[in-house]
């Protein structure tokens, strides 16, 4: 039996230090400019301009090429959208009439059509910077009851995080709503999926890869009665609630006409107007309703992208901020957007918000703390968007030596005006994801290929 003096020393714990990034945003006021310490998956350290870590370190990544951002974080997608890209018949429709056109081609969607729609639109959003991403799913059709068991294999593959919502489309067009009957699914067979997928995927607490989330699609897509029991389901078991709302004036007169309500008053008459709610788009919001939005901590995913391909309007982003509603980015599905491609949707978000509250009120530093704190609480977490010691090692590094930046001086800034579109470098929990723009383990184009046909397949019937 060895002594205590004898016994041998445990190795020593792996700290690599992100040394000299060419800028550093943190979302927050610390100062990264020297770089940050990873140490089991978490920021260890932040290192000041010109300093050195506090503690020895095992190895060093020589960052002084690159600009430093905590991983983007994306609060809205529908991932099965990847296969119905600039589909011709609905490239110049809004909202209403594309989705009459999409629906049935997306009634048609297998489990292997979802696998490769899925892992398509996760590897475009980590090559953009993202490590963590939410996705909307509410297509249920015959034989894709496990949609969102699907999408956890696709996740856990890639090595990212992910806030995967199981959707829901109850009011058909026989019962006034948008959907065809063959996409909605009865309000107890939703339910009893909603409880089966938290009891096997959510995870609570700092580090969590899959979180679940209740998100019936639209005002225009289910009952009152599906949103009231989500909302107590997700109270019950304490996970988040998402829905579209107030994307257009379309929607607003649906509310109106069938609910006799405003899009915020049908909220809060379903129990959704609080914390644990985050909505997609949020265009069409009237003074009182940001103010009662704010109050309520409601978070809004903005859409620049799909807002505009859609002509659905712009929202007024900065006042719900300064209200109190978190703002996040999503990129929306690829059928709307038509990407996944997070870095650049911060540029979006940048210049049609510029439209709204003039050059001087968003910055790209706002642009950028809507893609990541901004993102991660509209998400409920505080363990990610920023870079700060205890935070998640969830980093994306960007290298300005393509031809776009040539003669750009400010370098994080030159992220959004010169359209940086891909990481050189993605970090997730302390491991590298994306190296040299690439995705380790990934044929990107034995997947384009398989993707490619599976598109081609799903649109011709």
């Amino acid at each position: 039996m060895q002594s205590p003096s004898s016994a041998p020393s445990a190795a020593p714990a792996s700290r690599l230090w992100i040394r000299d990034p060419l800028a550093a945003f943190t979302a927050n006021s610390l100062d990264a400019g020297g770089g940050l310490v990873v140490e089991d998956g978490r920021i260890a350290e932040l290192v000041a301009a010109g300093g050195q870590p506090a503690a020895p370190v095992t190895s060093i990544f020589d960052a002084s090429a690159h600009v430093l951002l905590p991983g983007l974080i994306n609060t809205h997608h529908h991932f099965y959208q990847t296969l119905t890209r600039a589909w011709a018949p609905v490239v110049n429709t809004p909202l209403f009439p594309w989705l009459k056109n999409l629906y049935p081609v997306w009634a048609r969607l297998s489990p292997e059509d979802l696998e490769l729609a899925t892992t398509v639109a996760l590897a475009e959003l980590l090559r953009s910077g993202c490590t963590t991403a939410a996705d909307h799913h509410y297509l249920f059709p015959d034989g894709l009851e496990q949609a969102v068991d699907v999408q956890v294999s696709a996740v856990r593959r890639l090595g990212m995080r992910a806030m995967l919502t199981r959707g829901s489309m109850t009011l058909g067009e026989d019962d006034g709503g948008l959907p065809p009957r063959q996409t909605v699914q009865a309000a107890e067979v939703i339910l009893a999926d909603s409880e089966r997928l938290i009891g096997a995927y959510h995870e609570r607490g700092d580090g969590a890869v899959i979180q679940i989330g209740l998100a019936p699609c639209s005002p225009f897509s289910v009952t009152q009665e599906i949103m009231k029991a989500s909302a107590a389901l997700a109270e019950t078991h304490d996970v988040r609630l998402h829905t579209h709302l107030a994307e257009t004036m379309d929607e607003e007169a649906f509310c109106l006409e069938m609910f006799g309500l405003r899009t915020v008053d049908y909220l809060e008459s379903v129990g959704w107007l609080g914390n644990r709610t985050w909505l997609a788009h949020g265009v069409h919001f009237n003074d009182s309703e940001i103010a009662r939005l704010g109050a309520a901590g409601t978070a809004v995913a903005h859409c620049p992208t799909s807002n505009m391909r859609l002509a659905s309007g712009i929202g007024r982003m900065a006042e719900l901020e300064d209200a109190g509603a978190p703002v996040g980015l999503g990129v929306d599905g690829s059928a709307s957007n038509d990407a996944s491609n997070l870095i650049l949707e911060a540029r979006q978000a940048l210049y049609l918000q510029r439209l709204r509250y003039g050059a001087e009120a968003i910055t790209p530093e706002r642009a950028l703390g809507w893609a990541t704190r901004g993102s991660a609480r509209a998400l409920g977490r505080s363990d990610i968007g920023e870079l700060a010691p205890g935070k998640q090692a969830d980093l994306a590094l960007f290298r300005l030596d393509d031809l776009r930046f040539s003669g750009s001086h400010d370098p994080l800034s030159a992220l959004l005006l010169c359209g940086a579109d891909r990481a050189d470098r993605v970090m997730v929990g302390g491991e590298w994801k994306v190296v040299d723009g690439g995705l380790p383990g990934i044929d990107l184009e034995a997947l384009t290929a398989r993707h490619s046909e599976a598109a081609r397949r799903l649109v011709a019937g």
